[in-house]
């Protein structure tokens, strides 16, 4: 999998199209990213302690890698990643400026 935990992305279908967030946490068996900010679902959590309320709380939820793209820290715009092999590592780097992505 192209992206990876700490990685900013930009959302290029659904319904959060056009949002940028970081990735919090990576699921290669299932292409699947948890980013921050972006496919918010409402959870109805109960009140833990006697005379506290209980509340509706926001949560990030799965959402697929193929439908965004890593915005490259060199050019800062959204691009395709590659792989180049330097001194026998395989690194990442953006389509768009041919740089090393970090």
């Amino acid at each position: 999998m192209k992206i990876r935990k700490d990685d900013t992305v930009l959302v290029a279908s659904g319904k959060d199209r056009g949002k940028k967030g970081k990735v919090l946490k990576v699921f290669p068996k299932t292409s699947k990213i948890l980013v921050e900010g972006v496919n918010l679902r409402k959870k109805h959590q109960r009140a833990k302690k006697e005379g506290e309320k209980g509340q509706v709380v926001s949560l990030p939820s799965l959402i697929d890698s193929s439908s965004v793209r890593l915005i490259c820290s060199k050019c800062g715009k959204p691009s395709r990643i590659g792989y180049k092999m330097v001194d026998k590592n395989k690194v990442r780097i953006c389509k768009k400026c041919n740089q090393e992505i970090q």
